[in-house]
């Protein structure tokens, strides 16, 4: 049986981003492996925990929880990656560009994951639903298999 997470577009993505960030992290000079390098694999390893943890029929709210933490996690890479370009650890900055550009649809498809739990007021029901289409296009849910 398939878990809910396991079938989310953006888990998907998360974890190959993490991929992308333990291999600069084993680039990173010696001194930097065990502080800026660890630092960086957690927090992308966090990523994909969070969205997993979040993803369980709880509370909007610790959803909601969840998911802000992993998007706090995708930002302090992000940051990381920054440092890692700022100290002149890549020769070849073009990969890490490629991945910082691969943290922004990452990004961008946490928020509209948080889709309720609870069913939505009648009052609410009539507004425009904007994220609707964002949902469809860049959160894809298959089926659950036994």
């Amino acid at each position: 049986m398939a878990y809910k997470f396991e079938q989310l577009d953006v888990w998907e993505r998360a974890l190959d981003y993490i991929d992308q960030i333990h291999e600069i992290a084993d680039e990173l000079p010696k001194r930097e492996r065990y502080n800026l390098g660890d630092q960086m694999t957690r927090a992308a390893n966090s990523i994909a925990l969070n969205i997993a943890e979040g993803s369980t029929g709880q509370s909007d709210a610790e959803q909601d929880r969840f998911l802000r933490i992993a998007i706090r996690s995708l930002l302090e890479t992000v940051a990381g990656l920054h440092l890692v370009k700022r100290r002149g650890y890549l020769d070849d900055l073009d990969p890490l560009r490629e991945r910082i550009a691969t943290a922004r649809p990452c990004l961008r498809s946490f928020r509209p994951f948080a889709l309720p739990l609870t069913p939505t007021p009648p009052f609410e029901r009539s507004l425009p639903n904007t994220t609707a289409a964002f949902r469809s296009e860049h959160i894809s849910r298959t089926p659950a298999t036994s």
